[in-house]
């Protein structure tokens, strides 16, 4: 009697068991598959977009989306009763909007859908809609996430104000035989840092200041083969040679051995009040134009701030050797938007 008892024990079970197999097999042959992924810069309104299309072979897609305040730079989208299907899950975007989507099928048989941003994600800044399928274009169902970008300042034509009379030093890193960093798809810091420059200096004679440049084309200051220090002095001596001159303002690209590293940051030498007053400033307004990661105001004993007699900040621009960043720093527009901060912030500097 026992025996039996367990084998009918045993076989209920093992019904149980297929059954629920089969109602899983069931469930997961009707999860619609992703199949479709797609992405591009477009304009909605008149506002710049970073658009990611993703898609199945459905008649409809329903979703949720979330943030969280521990993953302040994701956009999570869930898609019920669906599963990753043909897609990776991980692809890397070429965006300087969004870096990433991951895809990934959850337990409760539906797929998640995590986007990347380079900003943190803020209320208003991403859409998230469904488009229906569209059989001239070939497109199936679609869940779209639009990322807004933030409308830039405007670049200056008429200047800036509170320059007039004032005496600046601005300094291109780099130059001649020394290229600085140098990107992967060979964009050099010291073509960058001589194009911001000098349309710094442009902007700020514009409006009526006096600029002195280290440099104002691609050759070394001291000359070839010197040692950094005959450089880096060379620089500060230009800088200061016209008596007068109030600030002294050196600007760079970064660079690290991992490409991801991304955004921009300013420095002061730590003794000087002023020197932090002028890279907080600067600071301020590279973000705003810039719209980078800010890695912050920092102090530091870089030559050219250490040893200038005046207040003084290096401003690292952006990192060249991140695949996004170094785009943006050879494109001529981005490089204006660049400049025009840095003339706003000089132009706070002696306005306060």
């Amino acid at each position: 009697m026992k025996s039996f008892l367990v084998r009918c024990f045993l076989l209920t079970a093992l019904v149980v068991l297929s059954v629920s197999s089969l109602a899983t097999a069931a469930r997961a042959n009707n999860l619609a598959e992703l199949s479709y992924f797609q992405t591009k810069e477009t304009k909605v309104a008149g506002q710049d977009v970073f658009r990611i299309e993703i898609g199945a072979k459905a008649d409809e897609l329903k979703y949720a989306v979330s943030t969280k305040p521990y993953f302040a730079r994701q956009i999570i989208v869930d898609i019920n009763n669906a599963r990753q299907g043909k897609l990776r899950s991980s692809i890397n975007l070429k965006s300087e909007l969004a870096r990433r989507v991951n895809i990934q099928d959850m337990p409760d048989g539906h797929a998640q859908i995590r986007i990347t941003c380079n900003q943190d994600v803020e209320e208003g800044s991403y859409k998230v809609y469904t488009l229906p399928a569209d059989r001239k274009q070939g497109t199936p169902t679609r869940i779209v996430i639009d990322i807004m970008k933030e409308a830039a300042p405007s670049v200056s034509t008429s200047g800036v104000g509170s320059v007039k009379g004032h005496k600046i030093a601005i300094d291109p890193g780099h130059g001649g035989s020394d290229s600085g960093a140098v990107g992967p798809r060979g964009v050099t810091e010291k073509s960058v840092t001589l194009a911001v420059s000098q349309k710094v200096r442009s902007i700020l004679e514009g409006s009526g200041a006096r600029v002195i440049m280290t440099r104002d084309t691609d050759r070394d200051v001291y000359g070839v083969n010197a040692t950094d220090k005959q450089e880096l002095q060379a620089r500060v001596d230009v800088g200061t040679r016209e008596p007068g001159v109030e600030i002294f303002v050196s600007i760079h690209c970064n660079a690290f051995s991992n490409s991801e590293a991304s955004g921009t940051e300013t420095y002061y030498y730590a003794s000087s009040a002023q020197g932090k007053k002028l890279a907080t400033l600067l600071n301020e307004e590279l973000i705003k134009a810039g719209g980078r990661t800010n890695r912050g105001v920092k102090t530091a004993n870089f030559y050219v701030i250490r040893h200038s007699p005046m207040p003084a900040s290096l401003v690292e621009l952006a990192f060249v050797t991140n695949y996004e960043e170094e785009r943006l720093l050879s494109d001529p527009q981005y490089q204006d938007r660049l400049a025009t901060a840095i003339a706003r912030a000089i132009s706070r500097y002696f306005g306060q």
